[in-house]
């Protein structure tokens, strides 16, 4: 029983990083109609700039997650600014091919200026774990990721309900065209979103890392799929959807790893979300929207 609850906490803890990941796929799709596949690399960017703040800059962690964020931040608003707004009225192929293109571009970059050696990244989070959790093998990293995930998801829900940004951005994803005519400026919105998913791509790169702490260029690209499928699992477009898919992803591959076999686990992983799709094919928490023609 009790190894049970640890591989489920493991589960939690790691579905709480793909559920941050999946509220930046999410966010992005939901207002810009667009998958951002280069989402995931700068996940890996972050990452790369929390370890040289603590390991050259000498920067307390909390200070490298800040930097992190603001230069992940700025990164999705250039890429959205050079790469995807061109291609605002371009057809889905053309974004899909850029977006890759972005992601080639970022690990080849990260190659270049931090190399293609590992990293070992030493995790920012330290704190004695309370004994009932303890009992149980669950590291702070886990507790804090939990609890960042649920404070993300809750703001993000709060931002876009109450604020004037968060209303234009809930427009935009309706009708863009009726949004502009109301005023609502609609390259600001969406520059917006991809500051904010660029931004908790950040924070999910340092819990990612502080979770598994190997750092290279290629960090982003398999947690990145994963965590848009767990946006596509959930409901892409639904910020809980998002949430309930991430968790849900996580515990599926714990558990597999842990039962079945960790060979086979993104196997598995994968299946259930063609199974769910099959099922329900707007995801768990999405809704299904006739396309208009």
């Amino acid at each position: 029983m009790n190894a049970f609850i640890q591989f489920l906490f493991n589960g939690i803890s790691l579905g709480s990083v793909y559920a941050i990941i999946a509220l930046g796929y999410t966010m992005v799709y939901g207002i810009a109609k667009m998958l951002n596949f280069a989402h995931g690399d700068v996940i890996m960017v972050g990452a790369y700039i929390s370890f040289c703040a603590t390991s050259y800059l000498g920067m307390p962690g909390w200070a490298s997650v800040v930097l992190s964020v603001i230069v992940c931040t700025v990164l999705g608003v250039v890429i959205e600014g050079l790469a995807y707004r061109p291609l605002r009225d371009a057809g889905p192929l053309a974004v899909l091919i850029t977006a890759i293109g972005v992601s080639y571009f970022l690990q080849n970059a990260a190659q270049l200026i931090w190399g293609a050696t590992p990293k070992n990244f030493t995790s920012l989070v330290t704190f004695p774990v309370p004994g009932f959790l303890a009992q149980y093998k669950v590291s702070a990293v886990s507790i804090v990721t939990v609890i960042a995930c649920l404070i993300i998801m809750v703001g993000l829900m709060w931002f876009t309900a109450n604020t004037k940004m968060g209303k234009a951005m809930r427009a935009c994803s309706e009708d863009k065209a009726a949004a502009q005519l109301m005023g609502v400026n609609v390259n600001k919105t969406i520059s917006m979103t991809f500051a904010i998913g660029s931004g908790l791509a950040a924070i999910a790169g340092v819990l990612l890392c502080s979770y598994s702490p190997v750092l290279k260029p290629t960090t982003g690209a398999m947690p990145g799929i994963k965590a848009f499928t767990a946006a596509v699992f959930g409901g892409i477009g639904s910020i809980p959807g998002a949430f309930v898919g991430g968790i849900l992803l996580g515990i599926i591959e714990a558990m597999a790893k842990a039962y079945i076999s960790s060979n086979l686990a993104n196997s598995i992983v994968f299946a259930v979300l063609i199974v769910v799709l099959l099922i329900k094919p707007a995801g768990l928490l999405g809704k299904y929207v006739p396309e208009k023609v």
